[in-house]
């Protein structure tokens, strides 16, 4: 009877250990597909940056000229092309480094000391504002538009970054994440500990809080960076001025030059030129994304 049921045990066991190898095998079959899939339309982008305006017309083409590496003379020609022209190329990088920057740093910093307030501090109506702040991520920004141009005008800052830097502040999702982070990683005593041996509130808050919570404030940094850095609606309806615009903004402007004008070439090679910054702030963080990621997506 005991042979029996060890050998039950041990086929249940290897059926159990099959099933596992079978869901992992399939696991990362789905992940390399989804990985492909994602890498592709930069592999695209590639390409096309190293063709001419009149390759490009003529159909995709799978692989680069490799002859005489006429595809890196030509993506060096694409780019010189798009320096010669009249848009302010170098300026637009400046620009949107500035609105993305300062709108990654003042969102990560003020949405996780708010967090910070939510989760460390019993007060009236917590509740109600927590969901307040909650109700704000419904709103989609074009309802708010017409009115937001409207109060800028009256302020006289339009043709200014403010109005895109300080909105950014204020940024629900950011702090939702933030709070759902803190509840699994911050406990209520080191707190209070930081308080009994005599720590402010806003040196407990930067002196431990913000480094506890690295990995959270690196994830939404690149998040908040990205979703700035690709923002073609806001900028383009305060940015009037060729000095001031950002780099979405120089895209489709581009884009929409006159057929006599109009370049290929030049737009997959501005793509990629405007793409290279994230691609850098990705690789400086992405240590602390798969860590930020999995402890912000668990309540403790």
């Amino acid at each position: 009877m005991a042979s029996n049921s060890s050998m039950s045990l041990q086929i249940e066991d290897s059926k159990n250990t099959g099933g596992v190898k079978t869901r992992r095998v399939i696991a990362y079959i789905v992940l390399v597909a989804i990985s492909i899939l994602c890498l592709f339309w930069f592999y695209v982008l590639f390409i096309n940056s190293t063709r001419s305006h009149s390759e490009l017309t003529s159909g995709f083409q799978a692989l680069p000229n490799f002859k005489n590496f006429k595809f890196v003379t030509q993506f060096f020609t694409n780019f010189k092309n798009l320096m010669a022209g009249t848009l302010p190329i170098w300026n637009g990088l400046l620009n949107s480094i500035i609105v993305a920057g300062s709108c990654a740093i003042l969102s990560t910093y003020f949405s996780t000391m708010t967090a910070y307030a939510i989760h460390a501090y019993e007060f009236k109506l917590k509740k109600a504002i927590f969901t307040f702040i909650l109700m704000v991520m419904m709103i989609p920004t074009q309802v708010t538009a017409l009115g937001f141009i409207n109060l800028i005008t009256d302020m006289k800052l339009d043709n200014t970054f403010i109005p895109l830097i300080v909105p950014a502040i204020a940024a629900p999702a950011t702090f939702f994440y933030m709070k759902q982070y803190m509840e699994s990683t911050l406990p209520l005593a080191i707190i209070e500990a930081a308080r009994i041996d005599g720590s402010g509130e806003f040196r407990t808050f930067n002196t431990i809080v913000l480094p506890m919570m690295k990995p959270a404030i690196a994830v939404q940094a690149i998040f908040t960076f990205v979703q700035n850095w690709n923002n073609y609606f806001t900028p383009a309806l305060v940015l009037k001025k060729d000095k001031l615009q950002t780099l979405p903004i120089l895209i489709a402007r581009l884009r929409s030059a006159d057929w006599l004008k109009f370049d290929m070439g030049q737009v997959y090679v501005m793509i990629a030129f405007s793409i290279f910054p994230v691609i850098i702030v990705y690789l400086c963080l992405s240590k602390f994304i798969v860590s930020g990621v999995a402890l912000g997506s668990v309540k403790g």
